[in-house]
């Protein structure tokens, strides 16, 4: 697994505003402890490497952490981002200033572990569909601030990104329909704002059983469906319905033991909150060498 990821300059300013911040809220005033059993003119020289087995996603960011902290800290990156880890694997190397590479580590360990285990997760889960067409999606059920990260590392497990927020999509689930009085009301109601505030965007609306799908396809005005909680079956018999005429989107439950039955279907996308939010971060570490 080697899904390449192009970090555009916009996210490397956004994930080293994030990397700062994380940096502020782990050093303070200094990291004293350093600063109190090591010189500051002490070279140092670690390796970072794997524990586990699983799918490599950080190293860029990690990257980024050490050049932060001092940017005449060298780092070797021998492993890319999207890269199946056994065990005893050297991810990469770093050189520098050991007061910098101390203070370094544990923020750059932390995206490095959190981000290899969404993406050993989302590689595990994307392995029982590869071979169809169905796309897996992430959610917005994601670690505040962290967002772009943990979105990195679900496409370098072989997921796909859904909407980023609230201001790049619409998605018009049941609590807005209940309160906007209906699904017609909800749509259209959808059409006239983007209308008003000329604003381009995609159309999704949740529907949670057949009487719902019926009127959004009467409605129309909408790019995709998501079925929420329907049964494989009825997921297969309401994707027939729709015909190809907008996308569909199965949500709802679905687990690495289910996907597949779920994905047969023909449904265009099943999006997994669990990508994200029920994870266990991936074991490696920083040794000198």
């Amino acid at each position: 697994m080697n899904t390449a990821i192009i970090m555009t300059k916009n996210d490397e300013l956004k994930i080293a505003d994030l990397i700062k911040n994380a940096l502020i809220e782990d050093i303070g005033d200094g990291d004293h402890t350093s600063l109190a059993t090591v010189s500051n003119t002490e070279q140092g020289n670690v390796k970072l490497i794997s524990k586990d087995n699983g799918i490599l996603a950080g190293a860029e960011v990690a990257l980024m952490v050490f050049k932060q902290v001092d940017k005449s800290t060298e780092v070797n990156i021998l492993i890319e981002d999207g890269s199946s880890i056994v065990p005893g694997d050297t991810v990469m190397t770093i050189s520098g200033n050991s007061l910098s590479l101390l203070s370094a580590e544990r923020t750059a360990l932390n995206f490095i572990q959190r981000m290899s285990g969404i993406a050993t997760f989302t590689n595990k889960i994307y392995s029982e569909i590869s071979d169809l067409s169905t796309k897996l999606l992430d959610t917005r059920k994601t670690t505040p601030c962290n967002r772009i990260v943990e979105k990195m590392a679900v496409r370098l497990g072989g997921g796909t990104n859904h909407r980023f927020g609230l201001y790049d999509m619409i998605m018009i689930k049941d609590n807005h329909v209940d309160f906007a009085g209906g699904i017609s009301n909800a749509i259209i109601s959808t059409q006239e704002y983007l209308n008003r505030i000329k604003k381009d965007i995609k159309i999704e609306i949740e529907v949670r059983n057949f009487g719902e799908l019926d009127e959004v396809i009467k409605t129309g005005g909408i790019d995709r469906i998501m079925l929420d909680n329907f049964s494989p079956a009825d997921l297969k018999k309401a994707v027939e319905i729709i015909g190809g005429k907008y996308e569909t989107e199965a949500s709802g439950g679905i687990t690495i033991r289910s996907i597949r039955s779920y994905a047969l279907s023909g449904v265009d996308f099943i999006s997994v909150g669990a990508l994200t939010h029920q994870i266990n971060s991936l074991d490696l570490s920083l040794i000198t060498c």
